[in-house]
């Protein structure tokens, strides 16, 4: 009974996180293949493309933190969520909107009251890279701790497969010689890359 239920978990769980774990596996290939892309698209940052440029009227409470302007620039625009700022030297004001597909660069200059809004160059390395390194529990949204939260439980999945497949193994006496050829291999592989890497 215990190793029906731990198979089938086994195998629900890998179904369910089918594309967190493929979109990890991929990511880390293209980041493993970096050259490639700066082949293709050339070196340097991701450019913006200018998106469209607006009049911004809305005004600010006096005093008001650089975190609250960016957040009513960005709701004014229907752009709210996960963002970085900062404020250059002339008082212009630079907001970062961290979207997974499109990101977006805002420019506020609050003495022509002009809000340009350019968008990231989609390209798929740069939204794979994205994807693996979004982290989500400090921004203070929603959706961006719910991400957080899925990525967590699927580490605890790949913790389960590997402890539900040494169970699989260690049941299956057949295989048990062989199995325990591959593990000493892995194992092996792995140590030698940690004493010499």
């Amino acid at each position: 009974m215990l190793s029906r239920v731990i198979r089938r978990t086994h195998m629900f769980l890998a179904l369910f996180f089918f594309p967190w774990i493929s979109m990890y596996a991929v990511s880390t290939l293209a980041m493993n293949h970096r050259a490639v892309f700066a082949r293709h698209y050339g070196e340097g940052p991701v450019p913006f493309e200018l998106e469209r440029e607006i009049r911004y009227d809305g005004t600010f409470p006096e005093h008001a933190e650089l975190r609250a302007i960016s957040q009513q620039l960005l709701a004014g625009v229907g752009l709210d969520g996960a963002h970085s700022v900062s404020r250059r030297d002339d008082g212009t004001i630079v907001v970062t909107r961290n979207g997974l597909l499109s990101p977006r660069r805002l420019t506020y200059a609050p003495a022509t009251r002009t809000l340009l809004i350019e968008r990231m160059q989609r390209r798929p390395n740069a939204m794979l890279e994205r994807f693996h390194r979004r982290r989500g529990y400090a921004t203070g949204y929603a959706l961006d701790t719910m991400w957080a939260v899925s990525v967590d439980l699927a580490i605890v999945a790949m913790v389960f497969w590997v402890a539900s497949g040494l169970w699989m193994w260690w049941e299956m006496a057949a295989t048990r010689r062989l199995g325990a050829g591959a593990l000493a291999a892995g194992i092996g592989l792995f140590a030698l890359f940690l004493a010499t890497l």
